[in-house]
């Protein structure tokens, strides 16, 4: 892992690195914020998943998490969106599929497969990379994400839920199998077949019978495809979650 810039703030350091990533095969960029009370021990660590066309310094340098989470001791992780690199696959003109899409998904159809693993890099190699670089209490860990990265948070926690202490998402893609800004990611990197593509949208884990105890998500009530969830799948939500709808 290599150094590209450390400053300090609220007493603790906010680091940008780049490192050799075997899932994606490419380079990849991460920030982190490390709070002051790692100087004595380790602590929990929050997973920030970013949004379409974002990269890893959009929230780091828009959105001030610095300041509370020096207070609570909380070391932030925010990952790149999508594999980079001269020699990855994108579609330069459409936004909504290639670099800075990723859609925290291991792909599987060509030209896309030999790169886009971000399901795998943030559930495997990045955890590993954090907890041998960084004192992180890997046992404690929080997911969070917005829109796209909303998406990754609510089906990664769904997937893995002993995992995460807490995920929540902000306006989050919920039901990217309908989605006209999600189908066609969904379709190039998983194939045509729907039945792929239910393990990747959030609705329909929670459909198929998947849950989370302590899951919270900020999504406007009179959003159809949150109504949609309620419908579905309120029955097998825990009672937590019911109750923030």
């Amino acid at each position: 892992m290599e150094t590209v810039s450390e400053v300090i703030a609220f007493g603790g350091t906010q680091g940008v690195y780049t490192h050799a990533s075997e899932s994606c095969s490419c380079d990849m960029t991460l920030a982190v914020f490390v709070p002051p009370q790692t100087k004595y021990k380790p602590c929990p660590v929050v997973w920030y998943l970013s949004g379409l066309t974002c990269t890893h310094a959009n929230v780091m340098e828009k959105g001030e998490y610095r300041r509370l989470a020096a207070e609570l001791g909380l070391i932030i992780i925010c990952p790149d969106t999508s594999p980079r690199g001269d020699n990855v696959a994108d579609v330069a003109d459409n936004w909504l599929i290639g670099k800075g899409a990723g859609f925290y998904i291991d792909a599987t159809q060509e030209p896309w497969a030999a790169n886009y693993r971000m399901y795998t890099y943030i559930t495997e190699e990045l955890p590993a990379l954090i907890s041998d670089k960084f004192p992180a209490d890997i046992n404690r860990q929080a997911i969070f994400g917005h829109s796209m990265g909303g998406h990754g948070a609510l089906t990664i926690a769904l997937k893995d839920p002993g995992r995460y202490k807490s995920c929540s998402a902000f306006a989050p893609i919920v039901h990217p199998m309908t989605a006209d800004w999600s189908k066609t990611a969904l379709s190039a990197y998983l194939g045509g077949e729907e039945r792929v593509w239910r393990t990747h949208d959030a609705v329909a884990l929670i459909e198929d019978g998947a849950t989370f105890p302590e899951l919270l998500v900020d999504q406007g009530g009179a959003d159809a495809s949150w109504k949609m969830v309620c419908a579905r799948g309120c029955s097998r939500m825990p009672a937590r979650m019911q109750a923030s709808i």
